[in-house]
C-alpha cells in the first residue's frame, strides 16, 4: 500500500508505466542469498538472460518491464540505468511518469517521477532500499529527463509539487 503523501497516485488515470509501476509497488528483493522469483521472472518475461540474482543491481530490469509492460521499446542495455539517458525523447521539464535518470557512486539509477520538492525529485523505481519504493533523490544527480509517447501526452501528465517529508535517498544501491 502507498504511503499517505503518495495514495494520491492510484487515482490517476496514466501514464500507462506509472500504472504498471504502482501494480509492482512494496516489491521486496529477498535478503542474502535467496531471490525474489517475481524479480527473477520479469528478466525472463524480457528474455534477459544474464540476469540470474537480485542482489544485481535492478533499477533498468524495473523500468524495462514496467516499459514493456506499457507498450514501449526497452532502452538498448535495458539493465544498464544509464542507458535510459538516451531512451525516447528529452523532456522539457520533469513531469508525471517520466524516466529519471540519476548518477550515483559506482554507476547510475533509473526511476519515474512522481512529483518534486524545491531540491528532490519524488521518484517511484526498483531497488529503492531493496524494494520497488518512492525516495527522494537530488535534483542535482538527475543526468537525464526522458518520455516517450506515441499517440500523444496525457492530459494529466504535469510537474507536481510535494511536501519535503523523509529522509532524502544517497545511493539507490
Amino acid at each position: 500500500m502507498l504511503p499517505n503523501n503518495y495514495r494520491w497516485l492510484s487515482a490517476e488515470p496514466g501514464p500507462k508505466m506509472l500504472l504498471e509501476a504502482l501494480k509492482l509497488y512494496g516489491t521486496l528483493e529477498k535478503p542474502g542469498d535467496g531471490d525474489n522469483p517475481a524479480i527473477l521472472d520479469w528478466a525472463k518475461e524480457l528474455g534477459l538472460r544474464d540476469y540470474d540474482h537480485d542482489a544485481i543491481p535492478w533499477c533498468g530490469l524495473f523500468a524495462a518491464i514496467i516499459a514493456k509492460r506499457a507498450g514501449k521499446p526497452l532502452a538498448a542495455s535495458p539493465l544498464w540505468a544509464r542507458s535510459w539517458a538516451d531512451w525516447g525523447t528529452k523532456s522539457p521539464k520533469a513531469a508525471l511518469g517520466d524516466i529519471l535518470v540519476f548518477s550515483r557512486n559506482g554507476g547510475g539509477h533509473v526511476a519515474l517521477y512522481v512529483g518534486e520538492d524545491d531540491n528532490y525529485y519524488h521518484c517511484l523505481g526498483g531497488n529503492q532500499g531493496d524494494a520497488v519504493s518512492i525516495v527522494r533523490i537530488s535534483k542535482e544527480r538527475c543526468i537525464a529527463v526522458r518520455r516517450f509517447y506515441s499517440v500523444g501526452v496525457p492530459a494529466n501528465v504535469r510537474s507536481v509539487k510535494l511536501a519535503a517529508n523523509g529522509t532524502p535517498s544517497t545511493n539507490e544501491a
